[in-house]
């Protein structure tokens, strides 16, 4: 982490942002004191067989942050780097970005603290199926559905929904997604994040008379969100995509790459740099660029303080977490670049899981064209109601996004009352 978030605790942060909103939508103290807290959170130490034949105890969390308004929703990741605090954070932002997106459900967070890049796929079977039967209590398709993050992906998703239904004595393809289709994922899913930011733009271009056709666009962060991202802007929207980065590096051509061969390259070196007829650049100096549309889909805290008055882009879309710290915030808004929150731009992929949910408590499943469609009509309708309402309470996009999110959950409990 770099930028003025390294000093800071992710969950300091996250309630940081409650208090910020709280001023804005008027709300009660007693309910901004229950949403700065977890509502249940475990810990748990499990032993896991190594290849060698060894123990060893690994250290897991689950935090369920909010339920007012359905059952809990967010990923599972595996990285040496996970700490209580990460994961509470990470819990809070899932509650407010399904409830920005108007889905039914709280928001929660798992994570193992381990080394995904060291370990052998039957290392990481038995730890993913020890962590299930773990976190088992807590989860199911009415509590908390559970979804890939960081270093997890859709087969970890198929041991943890074999594991908790080998526990139950029959399937329970709804107890997570970001699943396999063979055993009950969605069309569509895959690309989601990609695709909903994509979305998202197009709704902020149009709102400020910008054309998408012939833009010019950056991506830092050539992953899953990234790549998709670059391509469907470029493919459906006819935007020039003109750089893009991944961690060792990146590329840049003003008259525009080709995605798919950028892809191509990257799948066969590992990397991106080294394309043909593309120029070198570091990721600091990809945000810079002179661009209409950046896309920071890397890591947090990527636009601080130090660089924000230097983005030239008309629109930031948060493909990634956190890729903008709250001073930076404050820069752009000054300067009039309008930045897609990421509890807006990068909520494809949990509007997506819920598609994914809901189809698995149906069984019935629907085609990608009616996945895609959907997921359009529910980023539309969220991206008109961020931009209204910040522009309702003179704001940035970010505290539009949260005083609805918030005043979304606070309006649930306050409905529902304090039991017993």
């Amino acid at each position: 982490m770099a930028g003025e978030g390294a000093q800071n605790n992710p969950f300091e942060i996250a309630k940081k942002q409650i208090d910020i909103v709280a001023k804005v939508i008027n709300l009660n103290d007693g309910i901004r004191e229950i949403l700065k807290s977890p509502k249940r959170e475990l810990t748990v130490n499990f032993p896991v067989r190594m290849d060698n034949g060894e123990y060893k105890v690994f250290t897991g969390y689950r935090v369920q942050y909010n339920m007012a308004r359905g059952p809990c929703k967010g990923g599972i990741r595996y990285h040496p780097q996970v700490s209580l605090d990460e994961v509470r954070a990470l819990a809070a932002w899932m509650t407010w970005k399904c409830s920005v997106m108007n889905l039914p459900y709280g928001g929660a967070k798992g994570g193992v603290i381990c080394n995904p890049k060291e370990m052998s796929k039957g290392t990481l079977e038995r730890l993913t199926r020890r962590f299930a039967s773990e976190i088992a209590p807590l989860i199911g398709p009415e509590m908390d559905v559970p979804a890939p993050d960081v270093y997890t992906d859709s087969q970890t998703m198929a041991w943890i929904m074999d594991t908790y239904s080998m526990q139950k004595g029959f399937s329970v393809p709804g107890v997570v997604t970001g699943k396999p289709i063979a055993i009950g994922g969605s069309e569509g899913r895959g690309e989601a994040t990609g695709r909903g930011c994509m979305y998202a733009i197009r709704e902020a271009a149009k709102r400020q008379g910008l054309k998408t056709k012939g833009a010019t666009v950056a991506v830092q962060g050539f992953g899953n969100a990234g790549s998709v991202v670059a391509n469907l802007i470029s493919k459906e929207l006819g935007s020039k995509v003109v750089a893009v980065s991944d961690s060792r590096g990146g590329i840049y051509n003003k008259e525009g790459l080709d995605i798919t061969k950028v892809e191509a390259h990257k799948a066969k070196t590992g990397q991106v740099e080294g394309f043909p007829g593309a120029q070198k650049i570091s990721n600091e100096d990809l945000l810079k660029l002179d661009v209409d549309i950046l896309i920071p889909a890397a890591l947090e805290n990527q636009i601080t303080s130090k660089n924000a008055s230097q983005i030239k882009a008309k629109i930031v879309a948060e493909a990634a977490n956190g890729p903008t710290t709250p001073e930076a915030d404050e820069v752009l808004f000054k300067n009039k670049t309008t930045v897609l929150p990421d509890i807006l731009a990068n909520a494809g992929g949990v509007t997506v899981s819920y598609f994914e949910w809901v189809q698995d408590l149906q069984g019935y499943f629907w085609p990608e064209k009616d996945v895609n469609e959907r997921l359009e009509a529910v980023m539309a309708q969220s991206y008109k109601a961020v931009a209204d309402t910040a522009e309702k309470y003179g704001v940035n996009n970010r505290t539009g996004a949260y005083a609805i999110a918030v005043d979304r959950v606070a309006t649930a409990i306050r409905l529902r009352g304090i039991y017993p």
